[in-house]
């Protein structure tokens, strides 16, 4: 029974990202929020529960490329696809252009599963953290419209994150292979200046947190190579 637990919280995953892309069509971004955080609950913990119960399989490694394609691929493009619907007339073909981020997100979660650089840390923006900075842009909007529902705002925002969805740029991951504060102080640091941001400005500081993330990670990497 334990093998199917971690592929019972990738299915999970998979609901949630249905619901959120459902309701981002409806406009809710109220319920799309909850689904997203949910989604990345159920993905941070199938693999986390498959190691610990030493039931980790192929199977399970493609289900969850499946599920995230939904929950972290192709939701951000609806989102996107949302917002664009704003900005261009009725009619307009352009708002489709929001799911050229459910194209790099697919081609990004293909590199991941075959490129063996990749089993501890992230090369390229991972599709969660992208996900969540597109699910800020709708909250940011909502307060500073002028901001985000621009054209030319929305569009390089598109190919920016496509770009750094199959990027070479290293970023750790926020697995723990212990607790260690010298190995680990760039994680912890991130993960106290993102709870600070989050509990300041919400969902507004998402785009902080993502340069946040990179800054990080740089300096991460670089300590790692000087210690080399």
């Amino acid at each position: 029974m334990k093998k199917h637990i971690p592929n019972l919280l990738t299915c999970l995953n998979l609901f949630s990202g249905c619901i959120a892309v459902l309701m981002a069509l409806q406009g809710n971004i109220q319920v799309v929020t909850i689904c997203v955080f949910a989604s990345g609950i159920f993905d941070f913990f199938d693999g986390m529960v498959a190691r610990l119960l030493h039931v980790k399989s192929p199977i399970g490694k493609e289900l969850d490329s499946l599920a995230d394609m939904v929950s972290f691929g192709f939701l951000p493009g609806t989102i996107m696809f949302t917002l664009l619907t704003k900005v261009f007339p009725d009619g307009s073909l352009l708002p489709y252009l929001g799911y050229i981020i459910t194209v790099f997100s697919a081609l990004r979660l293909a590199k991941f599963n075959l490129d063996e650089r990749q089993t501890s840390d992230f090369i390229g923006l991972n599709t969660p953290m992208n996900t969540f900075y597109v699910l800020s842009l709708p909250y940011i909007a909502d307060k500073y419209p002028q901001l985000v529902l621009n054209p030319i705002v929305l569009l390089v925002s598109i190919l920016l994150t496509s770009y750094l969805l199959v990027s070479e740029i290293r970023l750790f991951s926020m697995k723990f292979s212990s607790m260690d504060w010298k190995t680990n102080k760039f994680r912890f640091i991130f993960l106290i200046l993102t709870l600070i941001l989050f509990v300041v400005g919400q969902f507004m500081a998402l785009p902080i947190i993502l340069v946040l993330y990179f800054l990080l990670s740089a300096l991460h990497f670089n300590k790692k190579n000087d210690l080399v």
